[in-house]
């Protein structure tokens, strides 16, 4: 409490200090002015003192009406300057008027507009003058100048003030930022100013030749031409910071690719890229994952899924996974009548329950069902309790490499726990049916991919039973950040210092965010008429090993000498390359460019029941290679990935990622 009270007088008495400063500089320019007869000798002594006090009282009444003096000065950017003139523009304005209006006896004589005019400018550029050097002592209390020495004890003196030394800054990171623009001068003011940055910039990188050897806030700005690996170890830089505003994906890989080779860290001062589009703060941050694509995001979510969604019972399965989770957060957003997150994994359902509960209370309902959808008995006691308008399918095993070695466990959870939500769905008489499928599906060549492509079977082949409910299916590519996706492998390998792992040094993969897949699962359902296997478009298929080197460069750190890259060989089940989802000649366009339809005819009902009950018998021997080969009798696209693998080289998808 004494140290609260401590620092209040503090403040206090440092804000007086500036106002009797001033006063005393005004009393010692109209000193000068009226006691050296610039306005004539006829005033006299009487007039002198009135009219000096009408100055003075016109002066810091508006002054203090104006706030003036609750700016901090030694932050003071333009609106305070701008503050300090409107005030002083006023009170020579009121005080013009007051020795105009008055009476004779009061003021003795009157004083031309234009002299009050001068005296007010004169009394005016001596306040900036002081409150720039006050500005430029604060910021230059470290150097070692006799001038900022001098000039940092004198003001001290008499203004008062914190001018503590910004301490040596040897033992802060030193950084380039590259951009001398509203934004890198921006991110230079706010760490020059803050004394308990970590960061101090050592120079401004700049295109702009008009820019270059010129200084800001101390900083030179060096020519982007003139850059090299010497000059940056010269400057001891250690990290380099990209502070240029927007920029287009191909920009951003220009500058991504230009700077890498000097071996130093390399962040960003802008948004989040999670929270742009909401507004916020920028801030220094390393790469976000979703900018190593180097492609702008995709949006294919639009205001018709908005009032789709609105007002309806929506049951998404798997609710507490990667793209579960973020399904729950885009439909929170569209003010669902109610949300239920059904899940078997109870942590993953709690932790999205809290976020939902904080960010919207009262008016989002959320239920939360620990269920599993092999549990028949259990689920359909979820539908018929909740009975949801929209169902969307995420549930489902999808580690390539673990249902190899689990291949009855694989069908079980995910070939048989889409029947039963299917057929619960139908039962309770949802609306619409959406199930969350994979590129893996596309002539799989694993158990995993080839118990997507007999969900998207059963899926379809109800379409046309003419019941109530509309199914569709929706196919994207590997989702960046999602539950064991490459990403957090590498972060963990790169953090314990190597090496990072890739089976295979010629992989490629397509690549989407979790909102990107979140949003398309949520449009492709409202554009399902019946029986829709709805594709993406996403582009350009990424290397492993260029998102791995990519990764150690972020960290400040050199591919193949502070951190190896190493082979591990394919896995059971793993191809080099996903097939292009989008083969435009074989689909059929929507409304969405982004957004393609299969022209794939769907089997029958009873066909799908017929190769179900194979992998019914199947499971019933509990034995994985039984299971295995009856997913190859009912999946005819199934695949050995060895075939696959020796035509990579040949393949569209492999010359388009060279």
């Amino acid at each position: 409490m004494e140290d609260l009270q401590n620092k209040r007088v503090k403040k206090y008495n440092i804000r007086w200090k500036l106002v009797i400063f001033d006063i005393c500089l005004i009393a010692i320019i109209g000193g000068v002015m009226f006691g050296f007869g610039f306005f004539g000798r006829a005033l006299g002594q009487k007039g002198i003192l009135v009219h000096f006090a009408l100055v003075l009282l016109c002066l810091m009444t508006s002054r203090f009406s104006m706030k003036v003096y609750r700016q901090i000065w030694r932050y003071g950017g333009v609106e305070s300057y701008i503050r300090l003139i409107a005030a002083d523009g006023v009170g020579c304005v009121a005080y013009y008027l007051l020795q105009r209006y008055l009476p004779a006896e009061i003021i003795c004589k009157r004083i031309h507009a234009m002299w009050i005019i001068g005296l007010c400018s004169v009394i005016l550029l001596a306040t900036l003058f002081f409150r720039l050097m006050y500005r430029h002592a604060y910021k230059s209390a470290a150097r070692k100048s006799l001038f900022d020495r001098v000039l940092h004890r004198v003001l001290v003196m008499f203004i008062g003030g914190d001018y503590a030394p910004q301490g040596d800054a040897s033992n802060k990171i030193r950084i380039a930022i590259v951009g001398a623009g509203s934004v890198g001068t921006a991110l230079a003011e706010e760490l020059v100013n803050n004394k308990k940055s970590a960061y101090v910039p050592k120079c401004f990188i700049e295109i702009n030749r008009m820019k270059a050897g010129r200084i800001l806030y101390g900083i030179p700005v060096i020519l982007e031409s003139e850059i090299d690996l010497d000059r940056l170890n010269d400057l001891g830089i250690q990290e380099i910071v990209f502070a240029v505003g927007q920029l287009s994906p191909e920009k951003t890989k220009s500058l991504y690719d230009r700077y890498a080779e000097y071996g130093c860290k390399l962040k960003v001062y802008d948004y989040p890229t999670m929270e742009a589009a909401g507004g916020g703060r920028r801030h220094m941050r390393e790469f976000d994952i979703e900018e190593l694509l180097f492609r702008k995001p995709l949006d294919v979510a639009d205001d018709a899924a908005s009032a789709y969604y609105k007002d309806k019972v929506v049951l998404i399965t798997g609710g507490g996974g990667s793209i579960g989770s973020e399904l729950c957060r885009q439909i929170a957003k569209m003010g669902p009548k109610r949300l239920v997150v059904l899940d078997v994994y109870e942590n993953g359902a709690y932790d999205l329950q809290q976020e939902l509960r904080y960010s919207y209370g009262d008016r989002l309902d959320v239920k939360v069902e620990i269920v599993s959808v092999c549990n028949r008995p259990a689920l359909d006691a979820v539908f018929e309790k909740y009975r949801p308008q929209i169902v969307i399918h995420a549930a489902a095993h999808k580690h390539v490499p673990f249902m190899e070695h689990n291949c009855v466990e694989a069908v079980e959870n995910n070939v048989f726990g889409t029947l039963n939500t299917v057929e619960a769905a139908e039962k309770t008489g949802a609306q619409r049916f959406i199930m969350v499928s994979t590129d893996k599906a596309v002539n799989p060549t694993n158990v995993m991919g080839a118990t997507k492509r007999m969900c998207e079977m059963i899926v379809l082949s109800r379409a046309n039973g003419g019941g109530k409910t509309k199914f569709s299916a929706t196919r994207f590519g590997n989702v960046l950040g999602s539950a064991g996706s490459v990403i957090p492998l590498f972060k963990r390998q790169i953090a314990g210092g190597g090496p990072v792992t890739i089976t295979d040094k010629r992989i490629i993969r397509y690549f989407m965010t979790i909102p990107e897949a979140s949003q398309l699962v949520l449009q492709s359902g409202v554009m399902a008429n019946n029986g829709e296997l709805f594709v993406l478009d996403m582009g350009k298929p990424v290397k492993i090993l260029d998102l791995a080197e990519n990764m150690i460069r972020l960290s400040g750190m050199t591919p193949y000498k502070d951190i190896d890259i190493i082979e591990t060989g394919l896995r059971p089940g793993e191809k080099l390359y996903e097939e292009l989802l989008v083969k435009t000649e074989e689909l059929d366009r929507t409304d969405n460019s982004l957004i393609f339809v299969e022209r794939d005819q769907p089997l029958d009902k009873i066909e799908v029941e017929k190769r179900l009950k194979i992998l019914e018998d199947a499971c019933a021997t509990l034995d994985n290679e039984t299971v295995r080969k009856a997913l190859k009798q009912v999946v005819e696209t199934y695949r050995d990935p060895g075939e696959i693998n020796e035509l990579a080289a040949q393949s569209k998808e492999m010359k388009q990622a060279n």
